[in-house]
């Protein structure tokens, strides 16, 4: 059976290491925040203006005053602290951030990522994204495995780039695939959710990879 959206920010929040500045992207990533494992201390960063994010507030203790950059009310911690526009993308630039959770309309074989241009719709720009994928150290892209039944990894983007071979890792609901982009580019299936089979994966994906699952003879 696929992983729910929960499932799915819980297996990125295995990515997670102790230390670590991480920028949530809106949509599935900012359930992150509810999955931080325990004795894993992480700063969570948030591009309108703050570090030490927390999770998702209970119903009736929400502060309208503490939201995201999706919008989406939060909670402080006793580290939070805030800062202007320009100061949260000096440090998105500068290269402080050591991952990025992000969501995507696309990712390339290769590592391109396509994620703000939506056909047909209205569109205001981009955003953080340019920034995010060309300044942090790593980029985790989380997203549900096709749309409209049409698979979302692509031999090539055919929507607008957000970055080109900046993707890291894939964590869709089917599965999870590395992008090598040193050496010879290379996407690997590396983990199935479970129930999941590779030939449902492969099924649903254009996308030409390899199988590297633990296990697989």
């Amino acid at each position: 059976m696929p992983w729910t959206r929960d499932e799915m920010a819980a297996r990125a929040a295995r990515e997670l290491k102790d230390g670590f500045y991480v920028n949530l992207g809106i949509g599935i990533p900012t359930l992150v925040a509810n999955h931080v494992p325990p004795g894993i201390n992480v700063q969570l960063q948030s591009e309108n203006g703050m570090l030490g994010l927390g999770p998702f507030p209970y119903e009736g203790e929400e502060d309208p005053d503490l939201i995201n950059a999706g919008k989406q009310t939060i909670t402080e911690l006793p580290t939070s602290s805030y800062f202007d526009s320009a100061q949260s993308f000096a440090m998105i630039r500068g290269g402080h951030i050591d991952l990025s959770i992000l969501g995507a309309l696309q990712v390339a074989q290769n590592g391109d990522l396509a994620n703000w241009m939506i056909p047909g719709k209205m569109v205001k720009g981009m955003g953080g994204a340019m920034d995010l994928v060309a300044g942090v150290k790593r980029v985790v892209v989380l997203m549900e495995h096709t749309a409209g039944g049409k698979p979302k990894l692509l031999r090539r983007c055919t929507l607008p780039l957000t970055g080109a071979r900046v993707v890291d890792l894939v964590i869709t609901d089917l599965g999870v695939f590395e992008i090598a982009r040193r050496g010879p580019e290379r996407m690997r299936l590396i983990e199935l959710a479970p129930g999941v089979t590779e030939a449902e994966v492969r099924a649903r994906t254009e996308a030409d990879y390899e199988v590297a699952l633990a296990g697989a003879a």
